[in-house]
């Protein structure tokens, strides 16, 4: 039975008092009542608050679904076999920034979720897939599945904010879509660990009411712009709230784009301009022989326009290519020497390595294990206590059952700091050793973890693997 939060005083003496007023000023004289002329509404209403909120609620989204935990991660240590799983419900906010679909969240909102739920302002509900992420800075793009053009969020900047100015949060907050809440930025540039393996840094303090549920959602400014996305809370407090800042999105959601584009296209082109330009994007470099050097592109070019997109920045552009298909004709519109220039281009298909796996994917298969970079505070704190110089290591967060981890009793929480004599200090450290020729032959390989401030070491089998894919 769900529990009562809301409930209505009982009649008695003070209600019916209440009554009596309430009846007594109908009693008034019918030429003291002015009534509001029909059709207008009063200006004292209409706070920049009510505008702004209205302006970008049509682009935020509310986003849930289901994930699958171990039953240890719910406090059940030594939980085995089929029962030591559980599903979780999930939610959280996100902002459209793209009218096909294209959705900025958190990546710890959709991380592990078997299927991503989205509904939309209008109420309608849909599915989405995730195109690309970025965990260390725990940012996401999800694609909604639509055929209609939506409503994208109003962008602003962080380069200027001011402590004390207005803000609005907007988000999913325990599960009550499109929740409104105000206040100020009490600070900026904070850098605020969140647990012993991932810090954020950089970010907006609010006093903006945030909740579960908010993350992903939008923080805007009296104007109704975005100006961060929220992201964190400080546990235990009250009116203390985290939100990544707007310009710092931009420039990792870009590079994410990029990243994913590059898997898919082949341009032969380098490309410079600041999130906020709103001139177009310049073209850096084009290399020979590639697409853009032979379809005409040149170093100085200014693209302004692709297709029937204006292209005011560099997160524009890479929206743009998002929708190109290896060999479709696409236009472009640059302006070279003081004169606009269309270009007819046609990408090619990026090559592709049939053999090649991502670095996560042979982690898993090779060694049985999930991991993310350990923050550097954590290693510099980690060094202070142990009298230890270690650059980095692999915070693991999940292992595979019967993987080489596994039967070495690795666990989630211990810190992977190196394998066969390299160090491990991130994912390119694992990528590097996945792909040196005395790995390629599978040996029994010597690793070393820190668990509970004491290092230790053992010896793992791994299966002989294909080169490694990095992204």
């Amino acid at each position: 039975m769900r529990s009562t939060i809301l409930s209505r005083p009982a009649i008695g003496p003070l209600m019916f008092v209440s009554v009596v007023i309430s009846l007594s000023s109908l009693m008034q004289p019918l030429a003291a009542q002015t009534p509001r002329p029909s059709g207008t509404t009063s200006s004292n209403r209409q706070t920049p608050t009510v505008l702004a909120i209205r302006r970008a609620s049509p682009a935020v989204v509310n986003i849930h679904g289901q994930k699958t935990v171990r039953a240890t991660a719910a406090g059940m240590a030594g939980a085995t076999g089929p029962d030591s799983f559980r599903q979780v419900n999930g939610m959280g906010t996100g902002v459209i920034i793209d009218p096909r679909g294209y959705v900025i969240t958190n990546y710890h909102v959709v991380e592990d979720v078997d299927e991503i739920l989205v509904t939309l302002d209008d109420g309608s509900t849909t599915t989405a897939d995730l195109v690309s992420a970025r965990v260390r800075n725990d940012l996401a793009l999800i694609k909604v599945s639509v055929n209609r053009e939506l409503p994208t969020i109003p962008r602003g900047t962080s380069s200027d904010l001011m402590v004390g100015e207005s803000v609005i949060a907007i988000g999913n907050a325990f599960g009550y879509v499109h929740t409104s809440t105000e206040g100020i930025i009490s600070a900026l540039h904070r850098d605020v660990p969140v647990n012993e393996t991932q810090e954020y840094s950089d970010l907006i303090q609010i006093s903006a009411g945030i909740n579960p549920g908010n993350s992903g959602g939008p923080l805007l400014n009296i104007d109704g712009e975005i100006i961060g996305i929220n992201v964190a809370v400080r546990v235990g407090a009250q009116q203390i709230a985290f939100a990544i800042p707007v310009d710092q999105v931009v420039e990792i959601v870009t590079e994410m784009i990029d990243d994913h584009n590059e898997q898919r296209l082949l341009t032969g082109l380098r490309t410079n301009g600041g999130p906020r330009d709103g001139d177009g994007v310049t073209v850096a470099h084009v290399s020979a022989s590639s697409p853009a050097a032979r379809d005409g592109l040149k170093p100085g070019d200014r693209v302004v326009r692709v297709g029937s997109r204006p292209i005011d920045d560099r997160l524009d552009f890479a929206l743009a290519l998002l929708g190109v298909t290896p060999g479709e004709p696409l236009e472009l519109a640059v302006e070279r020497s003081g004169r606009q220039v269309d270009v007819a281009m046609q990408f090619d298909a990026a090559p592709r390595q049939a053999s090649a796996a991502t670095v996560e994917e042979l982690a898993w298969s090779a060694i049985g294990i999930q991991a993310r970079p350990v923050a550097e505070s954590t290693i510099r704190r980690l060094n202070a206590r142990m009298r230890t110089s270690y650059r980095g290591g692999l915070y693991i967060t999940a292992v595979r059952p019967g993987s080489p981890a596994d039967q070495q009793s690795i666990v989630p929480g211990d810190v992977m700091i190196g394998i066969h004599g390299w160090q491990t200090s991130n994912l390119a450290d694992l990528a590097e050793i996945f792909d040196h020729p005395d790995m390629q032959r599978g040996p029994r390989a010597k690793f070393f973890i820190v668990r509970q401030e004491q290092t230790l070491f053992g010896h793992m089998q791994l299966a002989a693997q294909s080169g490694v894919k990095r992204r």
